[in-house]
């Protein structure tokens, strides 16, 4: 297969068809316990994107991985189907969602179909069919039942443009701004259906510790969306409007409350805006939560200070927000930064109450204020000009203040609020309750799931909301007239359960077989993108949670390991087309193959970072495979001239040997680990291994047979389709894709220091030849330390005495040495940091007379490698455990 001959597309095509043929990626569902390794799918945007490529290249290369190791792998594919992008895109082209979601499905899936990803197609799943959505309205009647859906008015973000409502996670930038659109994003009250997800909060805030397999980033992003906070709620006393409850995390500091603060949508406030005119245009025009400088403006009214009984002023306040503690809060600029810049812009006082704690070894001065002019002290310390708590540590403060305040109890706020899984949009699943006079909103029977999408209207809005004779109904509990509720799911409730249809895809009386998914479940690898943090995986553990509490899951988490992968960029820009930077798929796919395209996207960053896009990158690759499958077809046509199989094998043979088993150890590892650029640097090395070796002697036939079978297992999981046409050409039986993964008679760590060695001596003769000034060697001689100083190194790694030359000189076989143990034993003990283990003096003897061919081949001169035992005293001394001497002969 020469250059001029390789014809991906022919190649391609015909090992994708196949492994159809063969049934090569489908898991039987009798399959006990499958590794299940899942991409986020996709929604149906009509193409793949890099993005896309890269995502499911990862999952893909693992997935084939895994199954050269013996597992039963389960690697499915399906489609985000719903969404409002298919309803814009329909209203647009005066077609109906659905045909136009189709069409990009078939696109799509022709696409991944090309990139021989390779997907248990028979599992597919497309969240806008009748068959999936049925399960969302089920679904939804379970946690209705469980008290887990709630109905109220509430404050919304709407976006006008998309003319729906949008979760406080689609609200993107200080812009606030529509993430689908980048449309500015209002707010509007209306009848909302949530998911009650705060019910559980406290257990996904606590279980994220034991997501051991997850991104740190990610489970900080969880942590503090959820934003857990411990602290205390107390009333103040407002003239004319009673008791009102303030949340503060610092009950400590309200000897230094100054003011007090509500939200801007607070009943106080918006009552005081029908009668004072400036404080209606603060409230409804010039309060913005988001902006750099905390605002407000004063009321006039007083609040009563529960701790000490004063007077302070009460503003209406832009920082302060409704949904956030209560809406209302006691204001501390001496202690807080946000109140300090507040009541620095209004002339109000900044009075410190904590201070740090005193330097006094008996602790029994009261240490002095700290300078709040500037800034704010935020720490925690001892109280000051706190009454009878002064002098306290602040914890202790804390509790006594609020045993102490009447209205004072302990308190637990979060910032995570429930799921508004209500849309007003046509394209997604009908939320199954109907509306009746009398019986108020009842949930549809099981019996009359689903409730269908009527045909697709072409009208601003809602379509449902046009739709009169699908409104039209019963009411299952009176039997009187009835209309459908109007509103549609959030497409992230589709998304919080795939996975578990992924087992049973086309089960008619349940959602997934339970028996199985307990089996199954959770899903073993999991990748996608890290803005998924906060929606996707926090709504997929709710859901897992309450389906372990309500269904009898297993489970109580989906994704045991998560990766989150990086972009694919293009000059360190994401790609995009309003940046018109976009490279496609199916163009590299055309001129340099699916495998090229694979191979380059792995080869060039650790799976997690980004990366820039290089077609120099992507031609060097497609050069790469290309000599690979050089060297494979000459060998397994006979085109390689090899040594007598009967000979014994030379240093030369067993380097090579030895480099595939290195090369086997290591890509393992780092195929567990998804660390597929290192696994591949290594399959890359060694076919640049073997080439070397072919050029410089006739290789022993079992050693280079070995080589290439290895090479090209080690590469089948990212480049599968060259993979099996070379395994093919080798003879083999069966496809490469489901061939036993090569072992090693090594180590890691034995590979790393017998590399190590090699690298560094090697380093050393081009650094002597350097400043030397050799132009042409006649010998190098490599010396190995003597015996005596591998036993010195050992003791020095695993000695923690205090004086190491004493421990050494214990040994008289050391001792005996006399000098040189002495300034040996000096040099350990000034390094003693930097000390690690190499390999003994006999493995360095073979490990270094095995690579002498290489040295021999860079600088054209025979190469000598030496024991103690056999060389001059004189260059003996200057050898030690992983540096050999080296004796430059001109």
């Amino acid at each position: 297969m020469s250059q001029e001959r390789y014809d991906h597309a022919t190649v391609e095509e015909r090992w994708q068809e196949a492994w159809d043929d063969a049934d090569v990626y489908h898991v039987p569902d009798e399959a006990s316990d499958p590794t299940y390794v899942l991409g986020m799918y996709p929604y149906p945007s009509g193409k793949l994107h890099m993005g896309h490529v890269r995502n499911y290249t990862i999952t893909d290369a693992y997935a084939r991985y895994r199954r050269m190791r013996g597992d039963d792998v389960l690697h499915p594919m399906g489609w985000d189907a719903f969404g409002l992008p298919a309803e814009n895109a329909a209203k647009e082209r005066d077609t109906n969602p659905r045909d136009w979601t189709f069409d990009c499905i078939d696109t799509m899936k022709g696409q991944m179909k090309s990139m021989g990803f390779g997907y248990d197609w028979d599992r597919e799943v497309t969240t806008c069919t009748p068959d999936y959505y049925r399960w969302n309205q089920w679904l939804f009647r379970r946690f209705h039942e469980a008290g887990l859906v709630e109905r109220r008015d509430a404050e919304v973000n709407w976006c006008p443009s998309c003319e729906t409502v949008l979760a406080d996670e689609q609200v993107e930038g200080d812009a606030e701004l529509c993430w689908r659109c980048d449309t500015p994003v209002e707010t509007r009250e209306l009848d909302q259906w949530f998911l009650k997800i705060t019910e559980y909060a406290d257990e996904l805030l606590d279980a994220i510790d034991d997501l051991e397999g997850w991104p740190n980033s990610v489970r900080q992003m969880q942590r503090n969306w959820i934003g857990r906070q411990h602290g205390s709620e107390v009333d103040f006393s407002i003239d004319g409007y009673g008791d009102v409850t303030a949340f503060t995390t610092r009950i400590d500091t309200i000897y230094g409350a100054t003011f007090f603060a509500i939200a801007p949508d607070h009943p106080i406030a918006e009552e005081l805006a029908e009668e004072d005119d400036e404080i209606h245009e603060f409230v409804h025009h010039e309060a913005d939560p988001d902006g750099d400088e905390p605002n407000g403006v004063e009321t006039g009214l007083t609040a009563t200070n529960p701790a000490t009984g004063e007077e302070i002023p009460v503003y209406v306040a832009d920082f302060v927000l409704s949904d956030v503690g209560t809406g209302a809060l006691m204001a501390v600029p001496a202690h807080d930064e946000r109140d300090h810049a507040f009541a620095t812009e209004k002339g109000v006082e900044i009075r410190p109450v904590i201070a740090p704690e005193s330097d006094d070894p008996d602790g029994e001065a009261v240490p002095d204020a700290p300078d709040v002019e500037e800034a704010a002290f935020t720490e925690d310390g001892v109280l000051i000009g706190s009454g009878k708590y002064t002098g306290l540590d602040s914890e202790t403060a804390r509790e006594r203040i609020t045993d102490d305040i009447r209205s004072a109890e302990p308190a637990t706020q979060y910032q995570l609020r429930d799921w508004g899984i209500s849309r007003q949009r046509y394209w997604g699943t009908p939320i199954p309750m109907v509306h009746c006079d009398d019986c108020g909103a009842v949930p549809v029977p099981d019996e009359d799931l689903p409730v269908e999408l009527p045909e697709f209207i072409n009208t601003t809005g809602n379509p449902l909301d046009a739709a009169d004779e699908w409104q039209e109904t019963t009411c299952p509990e009176c039997g009187g007239p009835a209309t459908r509720e109007t509103d549609t799911m959030d497409t992230f409730v589709d998304s919080s359960w795939y996975f578990l249809r992924y087992v049973s895809p086309d089960l008619a009386d349940a959602p997934f077989d339970l028996g199985r998914a307990n089996d199954w479940m959770p899903v073993d690898q999991y990748v996608g993108g890290i803005e998924h943090a906060v929606m996707h995986l926090l709504y997929s553990r709710f859901f897992t949670k309450v389906l372990a509490d309500e269904e009898d899951l297993d489970h109580r988490e989906p994704f045991t390991n998560l990766l989150a992968q990086g972009m694919v960029q293009l000059d360190g820009e994401k790609m995009s087309k309003s940046k018109g930077n976009v490279v496609s798929p199916q163009r590299i796919v055309d001129e340099y193959g699916a495998d090229t395209a694979r191979l380059f996207m792995m080869e060039a960053a650790q799976p997690e970072r980004d990366f820039d896009w290089s077609e120099e990158g992507v031609r060097s690759t497609h050069r790469f495979l290309t000599r690979l499958s050089d060297l494979v077809e000459a060998h397994a046509a006979g085109d390689v001239a090899t040594a007598d199989p009967d000979a014994d094998r030379d240093e030369i043979d067993d380097y090579v040997a030895d480099e595939t088993d290195a090369a086997v150890a290591i890509a393992g590892a780092e195929y567990d680990d998804l660390t597929f650029n290192v696994a591949l640097r290594e399959a890359q090395d060694l076919v640049g291994t073997l080439r070397s070796y072919r050029e410089h002697a006739d290789p022993h036939p079992a050693v280079f047979e070995r080589g290439v079978d290895v090479a090209v297992r080690l590469l089948a999981p990212v480049a599968p389709h060259l993979a099996e046409e070379l395994w093919e050409s080798l003879g083999r039986d069966g496809f490469v894709a489901e061939a036993d993964w090569p072992t090693a008679s090594v180590d890691r760590e034995t590979v790393e220091r017998r590399r190590r060695l090699v690298e560094n001596t090697r380093e050393d003769v081009r650094d002597i030849v350097e400043v030397a000034g050799i132009n042409d060697p006649e010998r190098i001689d490599v010396v190995v330390a003597p015996d005596w100083k591998y036993d010195a190194l050992e003791i020095a790694i695993d000695s923690d005495a205090d004086n190491l030359i004493s421990e050494l000189m214990a040994e008289s076989h050391i001792r005996e040495r006399g000098d040189d143990a002495a300034s040996y034993g000096q040099d350990l003990q000034a390094n003693r940091e930097a000390l690690r283990e190499t390999l003994d003096g006999d493995a360095e003897h073979d490990a270094l007379r095995a690579a002498a061919w290489l040295i021999e081949r860079e600088f054209d001169a025979p190469v000598r490698v030496e024991r103690a035992a056999d060389a001059e005293e004189a260059v003996v001394s200057k050898a030690e455990p992983g540096r050999p001497a080296i004796d430059i002969v001109e």
